[in-house]
């Protein structure tokens, strides 16, 4: 097939992990010069945003559509650095990312391959994550994965939601704050609910809780922000366990979230609800298990521990796209909520 001599290019590589999809770019993005990752996540955010609209929205990706830029590190341990995208900005930690991206870095050769666990680090905004990802017949396979520190942010905290009256809520910090409730807490049943009614109770208390309750992280300010609200089954702390995931601007995570789930760990761990090394599985809405564990406890500003969560990433499509002078979508487009945003510009 012949495209346009001067349309500009962008390569991908596609994978997902319990469903949620991770786009890997793999060639045309610029080169970051800042000279830490937070530097570099700025630098993305301030000159180069076009590029992630352009691979997160329509006509190339969705509402739920999530990815990763590979960068060059700067902790010296790291393998590779890598910035996340979804279709409102920029993650500072995913785990299913995570997950696919350590699969994707062993099957490109950018580590050595070494049985019957090949480990390595790479570095997200949120820190260093240290992989594990095993090797069955020469192949890699399942992935795990060290959070950096999580902690519990605050238990029980009251919050008044218009519509919905006063809700108690946990928050903790699993690489990104996080609301964290079973949804009988609305008054709602996890299983026989409308996603779609779960989804607009949990951004209820993400919006309420970013109006009213003030984040500081530890350590870096640029962190210090509520990311989503995890709604959860009532299961007990010793059973699989089923939640839903709200981040961004409404998003639904189809994998467990590998970010909740180390949130979700510290949390129980927090209350005492869960020891070390008690394994823990979860299911997200593509109904696809995530594994946690509380390894140990950190050494930090404050309470803190250390999760391991593991999970298997799947390849599903490679390609390339094109930038066409001319295209007034060329960047990407959200839809609008009524045909009257359209005229206001």
């Amino acid at each position: 097939m012949t495209f346009p001599p001067r349309a500009a290019r962008l390569s991908f590589t596609d994978m997902h992990m319990g469903g949620e999809p991770v786009r890997i770019v793999t060639g045309g993005y610029p080169t970051l010069a800042g000279a830490t990752i937070l530097d570099k996540r700025r630098e993305a955010r301030e000159t180069h945003d076009h590029l992630r609209r352009a691979m997160m929205h329509e006509p190339r990706g969705h509402a739920g559509m999530y990815g990763a830029i590979p960068v060059t590190p700067s902790h010296p341990e790291a393998a590779l650095g890598v910035l996340f995208t979804h279709h409102e900005g920029y993650s500072t930690m995913c785990g299913h990312a995570t997950i696919a991206l350590g699969r994707w870095i062993v099957d490109q050769g950018l580590v050595e391959k070494s049985s019957p666990v090949t480990r390595f680090a790479i570095e997200a905004p949120c820190g260093l994550l240290r992989i594990a990802c095993a090797i069955e017949n020469g192949e890699a396979s399942h992935v795990s994965f060290e959070s950096v520190p999580a902690f519990a942010e605050a238990i029980d905290v009251e919050v008044d939601i218009p519509g919905y009256g006063r809700v108690v809520t946990d928050i903790a910090y699993g690489g990104a704050y996080y609301a964290i409730l079973p949804a009988s807490r609305f008054g709602l049943d996890f299983f026989e609910t409308p996603i779609e009614t779960l989804t607009a109770a949990a951004a209820a208390l993400t919006e309420a809780l970013r109006r009213s309750y003030p984040l500081s992280h530890p350590e870096e300010p640029d962190l210090g922000f509520f990311y989503g609200t995890i709604l959860t089954d009532d299961a007990p702390a010793d059973a699989e366990s089923f939640n839903l995931c709200i981040f961004a601007e409404r998003q639904i995570d189809r994998s467990p979230t590998g970010s909740g789930v180390t949130a979700r760990m510290a949390l129980d761990h927090a209350k005492g609800r869960i020891g070390l090394d008690r394994p823990r599985i979860f299911r997200g809405i593509s109904g696809e298990p995530m594994t946690g564990r509380v390894l140990r406890r950190a050494d930090y500003a404050k309470p803190a521990c250390v999760i391991e969560v593991g999970g298997r990433g799947y390849y599903s499509g490679a390609g390339e796209f094109l930038f066409e002078d001319g295209d007034r979508l060329r960047c990407g487009f959200t839809l609008p909520d009524r045909f009257g945003d359209l005229a206001r510009g």
